[in-house]
């Protein structure tokens, strides 16, 4: 299978490369009519200021608003999955991640990430999203039809975004009403195991004042018994534009859900149930001039966990439930400035305090188990410098990053990137940097096998790529190659007979990555992307090779788009015995503009109806319909 897949994928490049997206290392759809790249595109996460995507040295793909109405996916994640090359994302059902046992949702960069993901920073707007207590982002949260776009940097983004960016990052950007008036979208989908999501999102501006909002529910009885899931979300964001070069403003995000977990087949579970809040507020303001840009932001995120653990079929219910609550509240300062010609200095500020409370609650609660009452905090400095010369085609790149744990004291973390452009359609980078994750208050304090005394992991990345440009800037190309090497990582180990977290781990992991995009005419689009990971110590959920090619097709008031994408050679389990799988899923879409106000669209997932895990023991779904309308006011 894997030579047959490197056959279709060289034929692809050499005749006309496929994928419906334009999420290359790197590069985003010039506009929401034409999805072709530019290498000129304004990135914000790579560096804080708006920077060129050609004089950034390390890999970004940014997907845009127009590809994420187009795939009609209620959580924004599905779609990175396929997207982004080096990115895999865990599933296990036709609708929600869960969490505890069982869970999904897991986020992994080039085999960097872990379980439950620490590794794979996510932000929205620029503002962490991790627990307090956990350190993990929770992966239902991000719905799509409040995202304008999302930028994902596939490498360490440690200097500038500290502890968990060891892997990358995941920017989601939210919407912002641009132009005076108002302007709303409602939809809804049902389908294939009673699976319904109704969202409806709003924008309005008047002058310097302008809101956004989203509400959504979603559903689903899921594909298996007790699999059941329900959401409400909702988001709101009110900005103001205090003058021409400052600008302000203020959100809320909240999401309630409660879903099952099954249980493996072959040992299911009873009431294995959870209902979580998460929150995020947050308050920043913002400058940009000519010469210098900069931010202060505020942010504080907050949750509470109810979780039953269920019980075997055969067995007794538990009487205790698992009960938490976290905090985290941080400050981001930021700021740049160009000294003289083609320089950009950035100096900022974090400091982020987090915990919380955890325990098993019974029912008389005269015998409560405290299993965590705790906070820790961490603050950094940094500084990035990045010059630009000989004609604007060279620019070097330099970081440091200082940053200091609570518990476990400092850690320097630099970066050192150059980024040459010989013509105005071809970039060459190169970039080394540092990733480092300090352990998370789960591993040290919470549950066995925790240990207090954890170290920091630590991991240098080394890393070349290509963009090139042809046919007009129709065609596209991305190529990296890239060396992850690490020690110090957190892994359990059987120590004076019980079991440990230690640093004791190591990765090592190389690879290449390869995407392109072409714009074969102006009703259609093709592009592909294909990842190659080369892991000397085995990880799950991290797929060997990674394929995904597809084409959007728009013919008056019709848009028609397809994918397949192909997971090989993945780690489902690795004690006591390693096992992995392969498999192929066939996706599509179908879209027609009854109006110029309503839209009505079906779609199918699985359409060739493999069986197969990513989670070992959760057999996924086979083919899948749905099917619904979208009215835009």
């Amino acid at each position: 299978m894997y030579k047959i897949t490197l056959l279709l994928y060289c034929i692809v490049l050499s005749a006309s490369p496929l994928a419906a997206g334009n999420s290359y290392s790197g590069n985003e759809p010039a506009t929401a009519l034409n999805d072709t790249v530019r290498l000129d595109e304004v990135i914000v996460t790579g560096t804080m200021p708006k920077v060129n995507l050609r004089n950034l040295p390390m890999s970004i793909s940014v997907i845009s608003e127009n590809q994420i109405e187009e795939r009609i996916q209620p959580n924004i994640l599905p779609l990175l999955t396929e997207e982004v090359p080096g990115l895999f994302i865990t599933q296990r059902g036709v609708m929600g991640y869960g969490v505890a046992n069982g869970a999904a949702g897991g986020m992994s960069m080039r085999g960097i990430g872990g379980a439950p993901t620490t590794g794979v920073l996510v932000l929205i707007d620029g503002h962490p999203q991790y627990m307090g207590l956990m350190g993990h982002p929770l992966a239902d949260s991000y719905q799509s039809m409040m995202t304008e776009r999302v930028e994902v940097v596939r490498g360490p983004a440690s200097v500038l975004y500290g502890s968990n960016a060891m892997g990358g990052v995941i920017n989601i950007i939210t919407k912002k009403q641009q132009r005076d008036g108002s302007h709303g979208m409602a939809q809804v989908m049902y389908g294939s195991y009673n699976t319904l999501n109704a969202e409806a999102y709003t924008g309005w501006k008047k002058e310097r004042l302008h809101l956004v909002g989203n509400i959504g529910y979603s559903r689903s009885d899921g594909h298996r018994e007790n699999m059941d899931f329900e959401q409400w979300n909702g988001y709101a964001k009110v900005g103001y534009d205090i003058s021409r070069n400052w600008r302000s403003f203020v959100d809320l995000n909240i999401s309630n859900t409660e879903s099952s977990n099954p249980g493996m087949v072959t040992a299911p579970m009873i009431d294995n149930d959870a209902d979580i809040t998460r929150g995020m507020t947050s308050l920043a303001v913002e400058n940009e001039y000519a010469n210098t840009s900069g931010a202060v932001k505020l942010f504080y995120n907050f949750g509470t966990h109810r979780i039953n653990d269920g019980y075997r079929e055969g067995g007794q219910p538990v009487p205790q439930r698992f009960n938490s609550s976290d905090q985290m509240a941080g400050v981001s300062v930021y700021q740049s400035y160009s000294f003289f010609a083609g320089n950009k200095t950035t100096a900022g500020f974090d400091y982020q305090h987090f915990g919380g409370e955890a325990f098993n609650k019974f029912p008389d609660e005269t015998n409560n188990v405290q299993l965590a009452d705790t906070s820790l905090y961490n603050m950094a400095g940094y500084l990035n410098l990045q010059q630009t010369m000989l004609d604007n085609k060279l620019t070097l790149n330099a970081g440091i990053r200082l940053d200091y744990h609570g518990v476990n004291g400092s850690e320097w973390i630099p970066q050192l990137g150059v980024s040459f452009t010989p013509s105005a359609a071809t970039v060459l980078k190169a970039i080394v940097s540092k990733g480092f994750r300090n352990p998370t208050i789960r591993e040290m304090y919470m549950f066995p096998p925790q240990n207090p005394d954890l170290k920091a992991e630590r991991l240098m990345n080394y890393e070349v790529s290509l963009l090139q440009m042809l046919m007009d800037n129709r065609l596209s190309l991305g190529v990296n190659l890239f060396y992850i090497k690490g020690d110090n990582m957190i892994q359990v180990a059987m120590t004076d007979g019980r079991p440990l977290n230690v640093n004791s781990g190591e990765v090592e992991n190389k690879g290449f990555e390869v995407s392109t995009t072409f714009q074969a005419t102006p009703e259609l689009r093709l592009s592909a992307n294909y990842s190659f990971l080369d892991m000397t110590y085995k990880l799950l959920a991290a797929p060997e090779h990674k394929f995904y090619v597809s084409a959007n097709y728009t013919i008056g008031r019709w848009n028609i788009s397809s994918g397949v994408q192909y997971i090989g050679n993945i780690h489902t389990t690795l004690i006591p015995e390693p096992q992995q799988g392969s498999f192929v899923l066939w996706n599509a879409r179908i879209n027609f503009k009854a109006f110029d106000w309503l839209g009505i669209f079906a779609k199918g997932e699985n359409l060739l109806g493999q069986k197969y895990e990513i989670n070992a023991g959760y057999p996924m779904p086979g083919a899948t319909i749905f099917g619904g309308i979208r009215v835009t006011i």
